[in-house]
């Protein structure tokens, strides 16, 4: 599915492509990144019943303020009591390289992720978060569906050959399942 601009709007309909693709492919983990928590609070609702496992991925604790979490608290509550987990570390692509970036200029991790973007933002997400899930034992090392988007909301899904950060490469792209075409 090809739409034909980023943003929000796409949000259940990605949704929904996510969760047949899993059905159709046997696929039984989900990974989603939700800063504030709404859309990883939508597709477990979704999944729920399903004997699928969601995985939401939010950003790290003081990613634009020190300190400070954002994902929302009834979200997160909402995610928890639909059997969802929810991951909060660094991000593969951004962390310490962003740290080395400001200090120098340049990073190897700004020109993976600026390049996986110009698939899409959505694209690097979802690779980025499937790393971090890995990363953090909570999906296999096997065929996993990833959703994303470019700014609120979700508006890509993919599905990924999940691996870890360390072994980044790896990592497969087997099946781009929606995206903005004209991004």
């Amino acid at each position: 599915m090809y739409f034909d601009r980023t943003g929000p709007i796409y949000t259940e309909k990605t949704l929904e492509i996510a969760i047949n693709a899993a059905i159709a492919h046997d696929i039984k983990h989900l990974v989603v990144a939700s800063t504030t928590g709404e859309t990883g609070a939508k597709l477990v609702k979704l999944a729920k019943g399903r004997d699928l496992k969601v995985i939401v991925v939010t950003h790290n604790t003081g990613f634009k303020e020190e300190g400070v979490q954002e994902i929302k608290e009834s979200f997160k509550k909402e995610i928890e009591r639909n059997d969802g987990l929810i991951l909060t570390c660094p991000m593969v692509l951004r962390s310490l390289g962003a740290a080395i970036k400001n200090t120098t200029g340049f990073s190897h991790q700004q020109i993976v992720a600026d390049t996986l973007r110009m698939f899409g933002q959505g694209i690097k997400v979802c690779v980025e978060i499937v790393a971090m899930a890995a990363d953090s034992g909570l999906i296999p090392f096997d065929k996993v569906i990833a959703v994303g988007g470019t700014s609120k909301g979700a508006d890509t899904a993919v599905i990924i050959k999940a691996n870890s950060s360390n072994k980044f490469f790896e990592l497969k792209i087997c099946k781009i399942l929606a995206k903005p075409s004209n991004f």
